[in-house]
């Protein structure tokens, strides 16, 4: 099946802040953000990519505005921030001394946001089946309009896109935190029948052609024993 290209949003106010922004409307990008998604539309410009679809946050579709400013953008709820409740706004100095943050890091598959009045909360575990569903729903689609070889973009948030990387090594959402995701990083992943298989991730420079050429070859997502012969 097609291979995804997931794009984590460029630095944003709030990560400027310190703050988690969840799902808050009107956080956008600094301009250090910006300049990550204009080092990401370099990257991006030798490869075919056949279709963009982002969270419909702001800071993600002003990522993908320049980054792909030649795509039209579909939006879909599924690529969204998890829904971090009543820890929605809160800052990660003062997140982190409260015993919920031991459970996000030793232990996420138990970890639950309480929600708040404005946001319903979600657990980790949720979070991670909603993103890796709809990538492998998005990317099936993706290969019955433009086929097997097709590179598609998908741009989200640091724990979505850390939970399609923990599920397809094989961690899943137990290794969630043994995954890092920065602002403006580019992680690659090959969606087959059988299970997904990671390309790159988190980087941040250097070709990407090499990365998704001849990777449709195996439908099975089979990896050669021995390691790959280049």
């Amino acid at each position: 099946m097609a291979i995804v290209l997931l794009l984590r949003h460029g630095h944003s106010t709030a990560n400027a802040d310190g703050v988690l922004a969840g799902w808050s409307e009107g956080v956008g990008l600094t301009d250090t953000g910006r300049g990550q998604a204009a080092r990401v539309a370099e990257r991006l410009a030798p490869l075919t990519v056949v279709r963009a679809v982002s969270s419909p946050l702001q800071r993600c579709l002003e990522t993908a505005a320049v980054a792909v400013p030649s795509l039209e953008v579909a939006t879909d709820e599924r690529l969204g921030e998890c829904h971090y409740g009543s820890w929605t706004g809160r800052r990660l100095s003062d997140a982190a001394k409260d015993p919920l943050w031991r459970v996000i890091q030793d232990d996420p598959a138990a970890a639950t946001f309480p929600a708040s009045d404005v946001d319903p909360g979600e657990s980790l575990g949720e979070m991670a089946e909603r993103v890796v569903g709809a990538v492998r729903a998005l990317d099936a689609e993706v290969e019955s309009q433009h086929g097997k070889a097709a590179v598609w973009l998908a741009v989200s948030h640091g724990d979505p896109i850390k939970a399609v990387v923990a599920e397809a090594v094989g961690a899943g959402i137990g290794g969630l935190q043994r995954v890092r995701v920065d602002p403006g990083s580019l992680t690659a992943v090959h969606v087959t029948a059988g299970r997904m298989v990671l390309l790159a991730s988190n980087t941040h420079a250097g070709d990407l052609v090499g990365l998704v050429l001849g990777r449709q070859a195996d439908e099975a997502g089979d990896s050669t024993v021995g390691g790959g012969a280049g």
